[in-house]
């Protein structure tokens, strides 16, 4: 669901300058804009909301500054992230509070890796994958079945099932359904969730 576009002109300046790296780069909002704004306002990962403030996301290196110094500027390199329960014990963290320095296999933003093909829902909410490794990553490095965000993706997954039954010839509806959240300047929250059932009626 997220495609990459243009970095904000203050990344490319700053990268040329000499000895630059991310914790010099003293222009974040412009980067947290672009990346919220190329997310649809929604979390790199779980797809709850995030909102373009130092105090509403992070800004995620899908591949880490720790282990991969050379991509901390580099833009297809970076996410919009939520806080994920930051300040939290362990249990409670998710997406890249959770993730730390580790890797994933696959990221969200890159079109190659086709991340929408790999996932699915179950009725609880629960996010899966067929990719074993993935799906292990899934719940232990980004912690995406943490409670509240499985209830999250349920009520996304109920709503949309109502829409389903109690819509006249919704099956003639389904692609129209799609665009609509699709072409939306602002993702409603979850809504991936949303448009994977939708695809399945199609």
């Amino acid at each position: 669901m997220i495609t990459k576009g243009a970095e904000p002109n203050s990344l490319t300046h700053h990268r040329v300058q000499a000895h630059s790296d991310y914790d010099n780069y003293t222009q974040k909002d412009d980067l947290r804009a672009a990346l919220v704004g190329e997310q649809r306002g929604l979390c790199c990962y779980c797809t709850g909301r995030v909102r373009a403030e130092s105090t509403a996301m992070k800004i995620e290196h899908w591949q880490s500054q720790a282990n991969y110094p050379q991509q901390q500027l580099v833009y297809g390199n970076l996410l919009g992230a939520c806080l994920g329960g930051e300040g939290r014990s362990p249990l409670e963290q998710h997406c890249d509070t959770k993730k730390a320095n580790r890797d994933l296999k696959w990221n969200p933003a890159d079109t190659a890796h086709a991340i929408e093909t790999r996932l699915k829902y179950l009725v609880d909410g629960t996010i899966v994958s067929s990719d074993e490794h993935f799906n292990t990553q899934l719940n232990n490095t980004l912690g995406l079945n943490f409670s509240y965000l499985k209830s999250s993706r349920k009520a996304v997954l109920d709503s949309i099932l109502q829409w389903w039954r109690s819509t006249p010839n919704a099956r003639q509806k389904v692609q129209q359904q799609i665009n609509y959240r699709i072409n939306a300047a602002e993702y409603q929250p979850f809504s991936p969730v949303a448009i994977w059932f939708l695809r399945q009626k199609l």
